[in-house]
């Protein structure tokens, strides 16, 4: 099964990824990660560590002359950063105390939680791995995951919906109906990745008054897949569910504190009646269709063979140019939380993100579900899978249902 791991601190001399499970032969594009690497640094409300940093992936293992092996594939992105810090962050032994050491702890940060965990006193020990700028290795690694899921015809997309209280409306919203290649047009041509350019210019205008006073800004993104493969995911045990998979995925980035899937919460305030999808006789015998989607392409934890929709919501960062109170905890006096380089608002990174990681989740799943140790063996079983569904609804409507 497809798995990753990243490493690396904010400052450090480079981040590293590690994901195994591919098969072999399957072709790398680094003009396609190089393009991902590139949304993540986009968006307006992004700070000056955007400017330093080139974010080039570099392979170390898994791959000779653009294909995968089938071993692990490791690569590696330098922080351009680490020259402005390498008396700090040097890894290797150094006479003397580090400089740049942090010591009043940010609210909403991990810097208190963290030093308490692991006994550190310089809270920068912390906030180096936390920061997220850990996400590089994810975004670059999720655009790897995206080429595996392309050999079985499954596309991702995002969008922001909401910045501060500026949120596109209900009846705005790109229809489902929308090629996902228009959609990306839309959201790229928005510093903010709002496909509504109307409610993309009020989302900057807020982003620029929380810049006047200091602040920081949230929002919402939403995640599109086109349809997917009927079976991914399982509701035979509470860790093989596709929905509980994606959910760990977007919440585990960093400063989202909410997912929904779906209606997500609204179904909640509705009567069953209005909630689920109804089933409806295809066109052709043997078929099923739905009349809509609310469920988001999820029914028991298992993919439906609709399209999956997702939102995550983003809380403001934790760094504030207006700091909030906070306590030196060397003198144990009440000072101002520090203050590190930041965004004022990374809604549209973030959203690049949480493709990221729908992608590496979705080709956990897939691989989990298909195997396959080379390009055609993951092809075969997929077509053998899809074969299998097609005899089960070419059965519909001959007694044997």
């Amino acid at each position: 099964m497809i798995r990753f791991a990243t490493a690396g601190e904010s400052h450090g001399p480079a981040l590293i990824g590690t994901i195994e499970g591919l098969p072999a032969g399957m072709d790398l594009s680094v003009g396609m990660i190089s393009g991902e690497m590139a949304r993540r640094k986009m968006g307006y409300g992004r700070g000056g560590r955007m400017k330093i940093e080139t974010d080039e992936v570099r392979f170390l293992t898994g791959v000779r002359r653009g294909k995968t092996l089938g071993s692990p594939v490791t690569i590696m992105i330098e922080n351009r950063d680490f020259r402005n810090w390498e008396e700090d962050m040097d890894p290797n032994p150094r006479e003397g105390e580090p400089g740049r050491g942090v010591f009043t702890p940010r609210p909403g940060h991990a810097d208190y939680a963290g030093a308490v965990k692991f006994g550190h006193r310089d809270l920068r020990n912390v906030l180096e791995r936390a920061s997220a700028r850990e996400t590089a290795t994810r975004v670059a690694l999720g655009s790897i995951a995206r080429q595996y899921l392309s050999l079985l015809g499954i596309d991702v997309v995002s969008y922001v919906v909401r910045i501060g209280t500026i949120e596109i409306p209900e009846d705005q919203l790109p229809p489902a109906s929308m090629p996902f290649e228009t959609l990306r047009n839309l959201v790229l041509s928005s510093e903010v990745f709002c496909p509504v350019p109307g409610i993309g210019e009020e989302m900057i205008e807020a982003i620029r008054t929380a810049k006047k006073a200091g602040d920081t800004l949230g929002g919402i993104f939403e995640v599109r897949t086109s349809p997917l493969p009927v079976g991914l995911g399982s509701y035979a045990q509470w860790d093989q569910r596709l929905d509980a998979a994606l959910s760990q995925a977007l919440m585990s980035i960093q400063a989202i504190k909410g997912v929904e899937i779906g209606l997500g919460f609204e179904a909640a305030r509705r009567s069953g009646s209005a909630v689920h999808d109804p089933f409806v006789p295809g066109v052709d015998s043997g078929s099923l269709l739905r009349t809509r989607n609310h469920a988001g392409g999820l029914e028991g934890g298992v993919s439906n063979g609709q399209p999956l929709r997702l939102r995550a919501a983003m809380k403001p960062i934790s760094t504030l140019y207006e700091p909030l109170p906070s306590v030196n905890i060397k003198t144990g006096m009440p000072a101002p939380a520090s203050i590190e380089r930041s965004d004022i608002c990374a809604v549209p990174a973030a959203s690049v993100v949480g493709e990221a990681m729908v992608c590496l989740a979705l080709a956990q799943a897939a691989s989990q579900k298909y195997g396959g140790d080379s390009v055609e063996e993951l092809i075969a079983h997929f077509q053998g899978s899809e074969a299998l569904k097609s005899k089960w609804e070419g059965e519909i409507g001959r007694g044997q249902g």
